[in-house]
C-alpha cells in the first residue's frame, strides 16, 4: 500500500487533507493563546493544502468516498470552526462587551458553525448523488472563511468597531452558506 494507492487511507491526497486538519487544530491553539498572526499563517497553509489535496487526488486518480468525506471534515475544521474562533476571540479582546453581549455574539458564531456544517453535509449528499454541477449552490466554506477574515481585518483596523455590527455581518455570511446563490466552481 503506497502513497499513490487509491485504497490506502493514507495515500498522498489524504495525507495532504490530514495536514489541513493539523494546520486548523494548531491554528486554534494559537488563537486561544492570542497569537492571531501565527493562526492566520496556519489558516493560509490549510487553504493551500485544501487546494493541493484535490489536485493530487485528480492527478493521481486517488479520489474515493473516504477522501471526499475527509476533505469535508478538514474544511469544517479549517474553514468553519477555526475562523469562527479567530473572529470571536478577536472581538472578545478588542471590545468591552458585557457578559450577555459576549454570550449573544457567541451564539452568532455557533449559528455560523452549524450553518457551515449543514452546508458541507448538503454538498456531500449532492456529491454522493452525482448532482454537483458547474456552480456551487451557496457560498463555499473556504469563501465564507475568507469573508470572516475580512471581518477580522475590518475589526482589527477599527474600520468597524462595533462587535454587534460584526456579528450581524456574520449572520449574513452564515445565511449565504446555505442560500440559493450560484457561485461558479474555480
Amino acid at each position: 500500500m503506497g502513497l499513490f494507492d487509491k485504497e490506502n487511507r493514507f495515500n498522498a491526497a489524504n495525507l495532504i487533507s490530514f495536514g489541513n486538519i493539523a494546520a486548523g487544530v494548531i491554528a486554534i491553539y494559537f488563537i486561544v493563546k492570542g497569537d492571531f498572526l501565527t493562526a492566520i499563517i496556519l489558516a493560509w497553509i490549510a487553504g493551500a493544502l485544501d487546494i493541493a489535496d484535490g489536485k493530487v487526488a485528480r492527478r493521481y486518480h486517488l479520489s474515493t468516498e473516504f477522501g471526499v468525506q475527509l476533505d469535508s471534515f478538514a474544511d469544517f475544521l479549517s474553514f468553519v470552526v477555526m475562523p469562527s474562533f479567530l473572529l470571536f476571540y478577536a472581538l472578545r479582546g478588542e471590545s468591552q462587551m458585557s457578559d450577555i453581549g459576549e454570550l449573544l455574539v457567541g451564539v452568532v458564531f455557533i449559528f455560523y458553525i452549524i450553518s457551515g456544517l449543514r452546508r458541507l453535509i448538503e454538498f456531500n449528499l449532492k456529491v454522493d448523488a452525482g448532482n454537483v454541477e458547474k456552480y456551487f449552490e451557496g457560498v463555499p466554506t473556504p469563501l465564507g472563511a475568507i469573508l470572516l477574515w475580512v471581518l477580522y481585518l475590518l475589526s482589527s483596523y477599527r474600520v468597524i468597531e462595533n462587535p454587534y455590527a460584526i456579528a450581524g455581518l456574520v449572520i449574513v455570511i452564515a445565511w449565504s452558506l446555505n442560500s440559493k446563490m450560484k457561485i461558479r466552481h474555480p
